[in-house]
């Protein structure tokens, strides 16, 4: 199955450990409520967006805690009168993602009962690569022929 997803491995920055979770998730029985995406939108910028149509926007829950992205929503009311046929999923929900090291949550939109979660990838100073300068210690031919 790893081969299927080759492609998402080599263009992506930071999201290893990611798409490894969500390949394993694929494979487990789930609901698969609510849909969702995960796009690239920059070099370092990527976004989560769920469809919570039917959900404002505070009754949803973003939570980050250590490489963990949890996002949840409790469904408030029943509408009003008898449903004669029921094709609305809103229903309580949790979504779990795991982070890669250094990314970051930068904000949260809903729209048009889609909820983006914009993400950036960091990495601090001390752990980018960085160039050592190679030096001669051996004593230049002009100095040996002087």
């Amino acid at each position: 199955m790893r081969n299927e997803f080759s492609p998402f491995f080599r263009s992506t920055v930071g999201f290893d450990r990611l798409f490894d979770s969500l390949i394993d998730r694929a494979n487990e029985a789930t609901d698969g409520y609510p849909p969702y995406n995960i796009a690239k939108t920059g070099a370092d910028a990527y976004r989560i967006t769920l469809a919570v149509a039917g959900f404002a926007a505070d009754e949803i829950d973003i939570v980050v805690q250590e490489n963990f992205l949890s996002v949840s929503a409790a469904t408030q009311n029943e509408p009003a009168g008898t449903l004669l046929h029921r094709g609305i999923a809103n229903r309580s929900f949790s979504r779990r993602f795991q982070l890669a090291d250094h990314v970051r949550v930068s904000g949260a939109t809903l729209e048009n009962g889609l909820l983006s979660i914009d993400l950036m990838s960091e990495v601090p100073e001390a752990k980018k690569p960085r160039t050592v300068k190679i030096e001669s210690r051996t004593p230049a031919l002009s100095a040996k022929a002087a």
